[in-house]
């Protein structure tokens, strides 16, 4: 066993902590892009986007019995039908959570529509553990793990590289869908302007719901991806991931898409490291402690742009 010192400076721990941290901060990302979407086209902070990440584990655990009848688990297959399945559900609860709950408040003050969102994830939390019970599940195994290729002291599951491949597609397809679609060059004029996009014949009302659909979807993936790494859920586990999102999605810059998935990364590898290198108990502190330091020194964030306020 080595000195202190030389397990500070090992690159093998290092790298291993660098690892886990990619893995977990991917997950971050992919909440934290729902987050920052919404406050792009709407500029609030959809609070019950949290709870929409646990949902999405959830409907996997149930999802997957039934799935198992149709193809085999775990595989591949059957891993990709219960993600996608998730996916659609949490996007059509997202659609009606905006329909319902948000878009009759749609002209009052923000801190009306705030409220309202708190109040959402308080009833999607406690609905929660009224239908799915109060005590922890453990998620079924969808996917075939194993260990990846032992360097020294270094190994990593298979688990974290399908975090990171599919987080990677899944923002690669983001990307497209905003930049290359004509929805997403709907979505990028109703953030600038929305009043000037109505003018220009945008629907914004199919828009915003395509927005919380495609945050939702983001956030069941995530809730599957969350799962698969740590197979323990219960109908609370998206209060703190979703705080450190929204952190992560502030860190970025908010309104910012490249900037929430930074931000994301950033705070799962900071925390991983911190864990690794420090102690655990500092894990959950350090998102936080980020967040007063960016909203010190820089408020917009690592890649947004600083708002001028009408008065």
């Amino acid at each position: 066993m080595g000195s202190p010192l030389q397990l500070i400076f090992s690159p093998e721990l290092f790298l291993q902590q660098l690892i886990n941290g990619l893995a977990f901060g991917s997950i971050l990302a992919l909440i934290a892009i729902g987050y920052t979407m919404v406050y792009g086209i709407l500029r609030f902070i959809n609070f019950a986007h949290g709870d929409i990440f646990m949902l999405g584990a959830f409907a996997g655990f149930y999802l997957a019995p039934k799935i198992a009848t149709i193809l085999p688990l775990p595989s591949v297959a059957g891993a990709l039908a219960v993600m996608g399945i998730s996916m659609a559900a949490c996007a059509a609860l997202g659609v009606l959570i905006e329909r319902l709950a948000y878009r009759p408040l749609r002209k009052r003050p923000k801190l009306t529509v705030l409220i309202t969102a708190i109040g959402v994830s308080l009833f999607l939390e406690y609905a929660g553990q009224f239908f799915f019970g109060a005590a922890p599940k453990k998620f079924p195994e969808i996917l075939p793990s194993f260990a990846v290729t032992h360097i020294g002291s270094l190994s990593f599951n298979s688990n974290q590289i399908v975090v990171l491949a599919i987080t990677l597609i899944l923002l690669l397809a983001l990307r497209f869908i905003v930049m290359k679609t004509k929805i997403g060059t709907a979505m990028r004029a109703v953030s600038f302007n929305p009043e000037a996009a109505a003018l220009m014949g945008v629907n914004t009302d199919v828009v915003i719901s395509f927005t919380f659909a495609l945050g939702s979807a983001l956030a069941a993936a995530a809730g599957i991806l969350w799962a698969i790494n740590y197979p323990s859920i219960d109908p609370l586990m998206g209060i703190l991931p979703g705080l450190k999102a929204f952190v992560a999605a502030v860190l970025g810059g908010i309104g910012n898409l490249p900037g929430a998935a930074l931000g994301g990364i950033i705070i799962g590898v900071t925390e991983t490291l911190v864990s690794g290198y420090i102690s655990s108990t500092y894990r959950d502190a350090i998102a936080f402690a980020v967040l007063i330091l960016i909203l010190l020194v820089k408020p917009s964030g690592l890649l947004g742009k600083k708002e001028t306020e009408k008065v």
